[in-house]
């Protein structure tokens, strides 16, 4: 299960299989998190953003107290604001520069 490319979420009383590709954007609410897909979807699941920031791969990066996304479905980063799809989500100063290290190991 090492190299997994989706998981299981328990929401609206049945497991849904979600792929990590198509995870968009997570965004915090206290004990749930709202998942957002490419599909516009969006799935309300329990659990912490930081409990479940450590069981996302690699391309997954907290970038606001509550916000995680997926870089590789990240569409551009501008003036402290990152846009997946329709979403801008600000990113905080804290997570910044990690942020850009990351996005510079993606460029050409």
């Amino acid at each position: 299960m090492e190299n997994r490319t989706f998981a299981f979420i328990k929401t609206d009383k049945k497991l849904v299989k979600l792929f990590f590709k198509d995870i968009t954007v997570i965004k915090g609410l206290g004990n749930y998190v709202e998942i957002y897909t490419l599909s516009q979807k969006k799935h309300i699941y329990y659990k912490s953003l930081k409990d479940l920031i450590e069981s996302l791969p690699n391309e997954f990066m907290r970038v606001h107290h509550s916000y995680i996304v997926n870089l590789s479905n990240v569409e551009y980063f501008e003036d402290n604001q990152l846009v997946c799809r329709d979403q801008k989500i600000a990113v905080a100063k804290s997570y910044k520069e990690c942020l850009i290290t990351a996005l510079n190991t993606m460029m050409l």
